[in-house]
């Protein structure tokens, strides 16, 4: 229940430490406090301002890819209760009598204080510009706010964030991903201007660009243009051009909220900012402390980061309990996901330093740019990384140090030139491995060796390592398992807790002995207590995959949901079709080498009217056609097999496209059929399953047009065949693919496809890509090219007979299916009505198509809870 603030004084017995402030720093202050025992000693009063308690405002756009505003919670009831903490939500501190001692709450409450905390964060910063509070008008930093942009944006087809760093591309990508045209308007001459430079500015811009969303840089807004009822219609810039927009979201920076420290006689910065010593105590008043992003700490820095924000909670709280602790500065070094791009910058990123050098590596068709700053002995002091940045945890720990290899070596892409990949291992034990809660090599190692932590979710319960922004997990997990296996002890490298066995052993289990169900499998194979049992989401799917890639071979349906295997699908498989947002699929035909007939574009155009479905052209080259219900999957599949159609399986983890540009045939550059090589390679391996999913493509010269050294295998022509290269991706994680072989003829190139597809089957991880698969094979790449060309292990013969018996046994899944009334029951939205459609799936119109209406989907899955009953039955007030 939520109680009525009383106004209370502090005692003797009980010493009050109030909080004003309750986001991510003041909760760890609290976290702080209780790990200090002071939860135990003091009493302990919380006035948090939102009507929310603190949540991950790191993770906020997460909300418009489904997180709940519950999910983005860093508030545990069982911690507030164990503790006894007094949380205000909805009531901030308004007053400050620090003669007295005393705060007064919205409420009218009265607190009296030993001690105060203030942890009041920052405000956005609004430019200056006439309208800028106008309808249509909103800041980018609360859930409320979120929450307003949402319901405002069902009405807007065009959206424009003021700003573009973090916040404002992570806004404009939230605008797009709610339907809305959206613009960026940058007054710096690139994104992103303190974390990077102008190359990685540009290659982030080219990035940004690609995906749909239009940059302005190096221009100002001067006015918010309103219509007569005062809405936003519009911008004027600073170049003296106009953007037509129907809402603006300004994310132009943030100021320290220092008001509240300001009226009651504390310092303030000149630029604001609550100023304290290394401690984290106002210099005016022992009895005060600030920290986050409302403190100006002693080394005259207001920090944004939340990194920063934990330390100085650490500082004031060991301060409070009258430990030896200081906060004298911070690692400003960041790694970022924005829009599906990874951005990262560390040390002296901007080479500040006298007598530095560059070593830079671009590639602006990848969207790749990596640059470290080099002193003149050697010393590694910072850098950029821009698209890929896998090696961000190890390039910011050997930062201030001499590296052990070429520092040109660190920026080249795996299999360019002498790239080097250095490994955690490799890093000294006062690395920081963990930026955010400043946890060391050594406190990671000590968990495992001192504190018996056999597990990445033990190590980090134990030292809050990867706890924050997770970007470390992946260092931590190397980490554990190489200190375990120092230690002597085994390590558990089984697929889950169903087999012992890693995948690639699974596969040569069932090829070996012709096991063609799972639950055979798990009877025979599975650990102890799992025989007998129904597995896990974990080897389900994996083994699925395995059966499904060795069907004939062993002697299983070649059909995915037949039988047994129907349970073991991913949930896209069980419908053959991508589930979408709204509930709703999309129907993804084959259009093997993008070369499709007017024929066949005017079937997919009257089936896409008739049903009532948007429609969109594919990097892949192909026509995706979104909103169908799972009840009309056959009848669309019906006319499209009529058609000559078949599944593109966009849903499965197969090949899905194999990209061409048009070659000799019409292109005065061509140099060999790149549409005709194309479709023999789509067809040949359509339907194949395999760990992760496959993309390939050809092209005709080297110009490159199809981007086929951006695919998991891909293909050049030259004027004496065929350039084959493999283990590339063009996703979250770019990699330029490896040359394996050159100069192949047409059935040379088939083969080692044929043998390198069938290897990476056969030896991959699940769920891992090709690119991911020969980084880390033992061997890499060459040895790769021993097994695929020079036969090395005496194995080919069989890896090419696997393949022979895919493409002879191939069937188009969706023929099969609405050829038998049997597999056509499973396509309904209610078992025990089959004829109800699912009535949350709904859509509203947006340039002459449709869109998900989420509304429609939030009333029937999102809680209605009021927020302020979150902690319900705590000790909340």
């Amino acid at each position: 229940m939520t109680a009525t603030p009383q106004a209370t004084e502090a005692t003797e017995a009980a010493p009050t430490i109030v909080l004003v402030g309750h986001g991510m720093v003041g909760q760890r202050f609290l976290e702080a406090l209780a790990e200090r025992g002071l939860t135990a000693t003091h009493r302990v009063v919380v006035l948090c301002e939102e009507p929310r308690p603190a949540y991950d405002r790191v993770a906020l756009t997460s909300y418009f890819s489904g997180r709940s505003p519950e999910e983005l919670s860093m508030t545990d009831r069982e911690f507030i209760d164990t503790h006894g903490i007094e949380l205000y939500v909805g009531d901030p501190a308004v007053s400050v009598d620090r003669a007295a001692r005393k705060v007064t709450a919205r409420s009218g409450a009265v607190f009296e204080y030993d001690t105060l905390v203030l942890a009041t964060g920052s405000y956005p910063f609004v430019p200056p510009v006439p309208n800028k509070d106008a309808t249509g008008c909103f800041v980018y930093r609360t859930i409320e706010d979120l929450l307003a942009i949402e319901e405002y944006a069902k009405k807007a087809t065009v959206g424009a964030v003021v700003g573009g760093g973090l916040l404002g591309l992570e806004a404009a990508g939230a605008l797009k991903g709610l339907g809305l045209t959206s613009h960026i308007v940058e007054f710096a001459p690139r994104l992103m201007p303190v974390q990077v430079d102008d190359g990685g500015g540009a290659a982030l811009l080219r990035t940004i660009e690609e995906m749909g969303l239009t940059v302005h840089t190096g221009v100002g807004t001067q006015e918010v243009v309103v219509d007569e009822a005062g809405a936003v219609t519009g911008m004027k810039l600073s170049d003296g051009s106009e953007l037509a927009t129907d809402m603006v979201v300004f994310s132009a920076g943030v100021r320290p909220r220092d008001q509240l420290a300001r009226d009651c006689g504390l310092t303030v910065g000149e630029r604001g900012g609550i100023t304290v010593d290394e401690q984290c105590r106002t210099v005016a008043d022992p009895h005060v402390f600030a920290i986050g992003e409302c403190a100006l700490a002693a080394d005259g820095r207001v920090y944004g980061l939340v990194a920063p924000g934990y330390e100085q909670a650490e500082t004031a709280a060991a301060t409070i309990a009258a430990d030896e602790a200081s906060f004298t500065g911070a690692d400003l070094s960041t790694k970022l996901k924005l829009l599906g791009v990874d951005v990262a910058s560390f040390g002296d990123a901007h080479g500040a330093t006298e007598d530095c050098l560059d070593v830079v590596y671009s590639d602006s068709r990848a969207g790749l740019y990596k640059k470290l700053v080099i002193g003149r002995d050697g010393t590694l002091l910072g850098g950029i990384l821009v698209g890929d940045a896998e090696a961000y945890g190890t390039l910011k720990a050997f930062t201030g140090s001499v590296p052990p290899v070429k520092p040109e070596s660190l920026v080249l892409p795996a299999g360019a030139g002498e790239s080097a990949q250095l490994g955690p291992t490799a890093l000294p034990d006062d690395a920081i491995i963990c930026s955010c809660n400043n946890v060391r090599k050594g406190t990671i190692r000590a968990a495992v060796t001192e504190h018996s932590c056999t597990t990445v979710p033990e190590v980090k319960k134990c030292t809050k390592a990867g706890t924050t922004c997770g970007s470390c997990v992946k260092v931590l997990g190397q980490l554990v398992t190489t200190e375990l296996e120092a230690s002597g002890v085994e390590v558990d490298k089984g697929l889950c807790g169903c087999f012992s066995q890693t995948r690639e052993e699974l596969y040569e289990i069932v090829l070996a002995l012709r096991i063609n169900t799972y639950q055979d499998l798990l009877d025979r194979y599975g650990r102890d207590d799992a025989r007998g049992g129904d597995g896990c989401e974990t080897c389900k799917p994996a083994v699925g995959s395995i059966i499904a890639s060795l069907a004939p071979t062993i002697g299983a349906s070649g059909y995915v949901l037949d039988g047994e295997q129907a349970a073991l699908q991913d949930s896209n498989d069980h419908f053959l079709a991508n589930l979408q947002k709204n509930g709703s699929y999309s129907v993804v035909p084959r259009i093997p080498g993008g070369e499709i007939t007017p024929e066949g574009l005017i079937t997919i155009g009257e089936i896409a009217r008739d049903f009532g479905l948007y429609t969109k052209i594919t990097g892949g080259q192909r026509i995706d056609m979104f909103g169908a219900r799972v009840e009309q999957l056959p009848l669309i599949w019906m006319r499209l097999v009529d058609a000559g159609f078949e599944s593109g399986h966009a849903y499965g983890k197969a090949l899905r496209t194999v990209k061409s540009c048009v070659g000799q045939t019409w292109c005065r550059y061509g140099v060999q059929d790149s549409v005709r090589m194309a479709i023999d390679l789509e067809l040949r391996y359509r339907g194949l399953r395999s760990p992760h999913k496959l993309k390939s493509a050809v092209s005709g010269c080297a110009r490159e047009c199809a981007e086929a050294q951006s695919k998991d295998f891909g293909v050049i022509a030259t004027s004496n065949g065929w350039n084959l290269y493999v283990g590339g991706n063009g996703g979250a994680t770019p990699r330029h693919a490896d040359l394996l072989a050159q100069d192949l003829s047409d059935a040379e190139l088939v083969r080692l496809i044929d043998r390198f597809l069938m290897f990476y089957i056969r030896t991959a991880d699940r769920l891992e890509r090709t690119s991911t698969w020969l980084e880390r094979i033992p061997g890499g790449l060459d040895h790769v090219r021993d097994v695929v060309v020079e036969d090395s292990l005496g194995i080919c013969e069989e890896l090419e007979s696997l393949m022979a018996a895919h493409v002879a046994n191939y069937a188009d899944e969706w023929a099969t299916t609405i050829n038998s009334p049997e597999r056509l029951a499973r396509f309904v939205s209610f078992v025990n009505a089959p004829d109800t459609p699912d009535p949350v799936v709904g859509f509203v119109p947006e340039r002459d198509q449709v869109k998900p209406d989420l509304p429609l989907l939030s009333i029937g899955m999102r809680t209605t809870e009021n927020p302020a009953d979150l902690l319900e039955g705590s000790a909340q007030r």
